[in-house]
């Protein structure tokens, strides 16, 4: 496990009566490194590359010796019977059948033996080592990729949990605006200068404005839950978030972002360590036309006797050896590895046509991303500049009720009108964000900017 998951997280104890929770204060880069240790997704595929590093071990180990010993004890209570002509010279003429039975054996063996075999040659061996080391850098890509989507993941779910905590405090302050405007106009009404239609209308902007936070509380409580998941975090910890969306947005940023070209896609490396690996199954496919060679060898040592004590006596016991080269020549299988073969040549057509079509589809991406990020940003002005209107005119729309030259429900419809302005500032907010999610995935540049 990396050094900076002991730094990640700074765990906080809170106290609720006799019950302690744990809290995790988070920033979007600590999130982000504790997701890529801990998604089941990026868990599963490091592991993967491992799978793949044992996958090497096991074919190098086919073309080493394969060295095996065995050992038997072996008691027959009837000793096999053979059968010898009755014939003469060695016939026994007093015996009717024309053959004469005869038992070859003892009733006890016994056998220790090592057997080896060496590979000298075989062309799909070398092939199939190749194979399994491109399988591995195929598994470091996936790796990338899947913390590439693990990245955008955590992305989307923190700054979710940012605008339901700003949604919350915009409610939070619209609720300790009205509550402050529909406690002057009670007052004006028990001094007999508001009628209490006025004082109820005001009651009602109150009450949708309460019910706005309890929404936006629900949506953040859920939206931290979705945060949590995405990093693999236990549900059981709370979390706090420790920047504004407002500092992770900077226009400079965004400017840099829109004017980079892209550093490449790890799809594209996948789907070319893909063509690799059936360009290699297809060399496999062709080596087994070859002849395979190996050297054989063994040595043995028997010993046998009618008394299971005098089995293992020295004397019984005799040694053998055998070395040896054996060659197989394939002939005919029917035309199968033809069959695989041409399949092999279809599958790299196909790859072929899709790293093409990626590859168009990538630059489409980039250029759309960037097309919504621009339109985003441009939205991200207007409604800043609608917000500031909205508050200026809830400013003047008060003073003018305060100063009695003004109604109350002018007051009440700029209030509606800011209070619209800031969910309109927040959604365009948000959706800045995940513009700009999108474009750094569409440039490859989704790590970029981590601190490891």
């Amino acid at each position: 496990m990396k050094k900076y998951l002991f730094t990640a997280l700074v765990f906080l104890l809170t106290f609720s009566g006799m019950q302690a929770q744990e809290v995790a204060q988070l920033t979007l880069n600590e999130s982000i490194l504790y997701a890529i240790e801990n998604n089941v997704t990026t868990k599963n595929a490091r592991l993967e590359t491992l799978i793949s590093k044992a996958t090497v071990k096991e074919k190098t180990a086919l073309g080493l010796p394969q060295i095996n010993g065995s050992f038997n004890l072996d008691y027959n209570p009837q000793i096999p019977v053979v059968f010898l002509p009755n014939q003469p010279p060695f016939g026994d003429p007093s015996n009717p059948s024309d053959v004469i039975p005869a038992r070859f054996g003892v009733s006890y063996s016994s056998g220790l033996g090592v057997n080896m075999t060496q590979m000298i040659f075989d062309g799909s061996f070398f092939v199939g080592l190749r194979a399994a080391k491109t399988l591995t850098q195929l598994t470091d890509f996936d790796l990338v990729k899947a913390e590439n989507d693990v990245i955008e993941n955590v992305k989307k779910a923190y700054f979710g949990v940012l605008v339901n905590q700003e949604r919350i405090r915009l409610a939070a302050s619209n609720l300790g605006r009205i509550d402050s405007l529909l406690k002057e106009t009670k007052a004006l009404n028990e001094a007999g200068f508001a009628e209490k239609i006025e004082v109820s209308r005001i009651q009602v902007q109150r009450n949708n404005t309460f019910s706005q936070m309890e929404r936006s509380r629900t949506a953040w409580e859920i939206s931290k839950e979705i945060l949590k998941i995405q990093m693999g975090m236990p549900l059981t910890v709370d979390i706090l978030i420790a920047e504004t969306l407002q500092e992770l947005n900077p226009d400079e940023e965004l400017n840099q972002l829109l004017a980079l070209e892209g550093d490449g896609r790890v799809e594209l490396d996948q789907l070319k360590t893909q063509i690799e690996l059936v360009q290699l199954d297809l060399k496999f496919n062709t080596s087994q036309y070859m002849p395979t060679i190996d050297f054989i060898g063994n040595a043995r040592r028997v010993g046998a006797g009618n008394q299971l004590n005098t089995v293992f006596d020295s004397k019984n016991w005799f040694g053998s050896s055998l070395l040896g080269v054996s060659m197989n020549i394939p002939i005919f299988d029917g035309l199968s590895k033809s069959a695989r073969i041409q399949k092999n040549k279809y599958t790299i057509n196909q790859l072929e046509n899709q790293r093409f079509f990626l590859n168009d589809n990538f630059k489409n991406e980039i250029f759309t991303a960037k097309s919504n990020l621009k339109n985003d940003l441009n939205i991200l002005d207007i409604q800043r500049e609608n917000l500031e209107l909205a508050q200026e005119v809830f400013e003047i729309a008060r003073i003018k009720y305060q100063e009695g030259v003004g109604s109350n429900l002018e007051v009440v419809n700029a209030d509606g009108a800011l209070i619209e302005a800031e969910i309109n500032y927040l959604a365009a907010l948000y959706d800045g964000l995940i513009s700009k999610v999108n474009l750094e995935k569409a440039l490859g540049l989704l790590k970029a900017n981590l601190n490891n």
